[in-house]
């Protein structure tokens, strides 16, 4: 199978080494993406602000994928702080529906550009 690299300019461009997303097959692997605005590039104030910004970054590349939301099969959270772990659950129902993609949140203790949420993902498309 070949890879296809994917790319949105309604996320933030990599700041490193590496592909917003690659698809195999019918698979597509994102990269972690923090509370950057894509526009500006720089980092959005609070954490309600950056899980918001986290989820429509993810959107947008799952978007450019010929994905959405709804075909997240995987989600890795990282987070700064777990004491956000419920700001957590609640905007990511705003983004997500039933039946939830299965899900992972992490406590670490740091993350690029001093972000307080980070996620990464696994979008299965049709």
């Amino acid at each position: 199978m070949t890879r296809q690299i994917i790319a949105s300019p309604e996320a933030p461009q990599a700041i490193g080494a590496y592909s917003q997303a690659v698809r195999v097959g019918n698979t597509v692997y994102l990269s972690g993406q923090i509370g950057l605005d894509p526009a500006s590039m720089q980092m959005v104030e609070g954490i309600e602000a950056q899980i918001h910004r986290v989820f429509q970054n993810l959107r947008a590349v799952t978007e450019a994928a010929g994905g959405n939301l709804a075909g997240m099969v995987k989600l890795n959270v990282y987070l700064t702080d777990l004491g956000h772990f419920a700001k957590l659950n609640e905007i990511m129902a705003q983004y997500f529906s039933q039946p939830y993609p299965a899900r992972a949140a992490v406590g670490v203790a740091s993350l690029p550009r001093n972000a307080l949420v980070e996620a990464d993902g696994v979008l299965a498309i049709d």
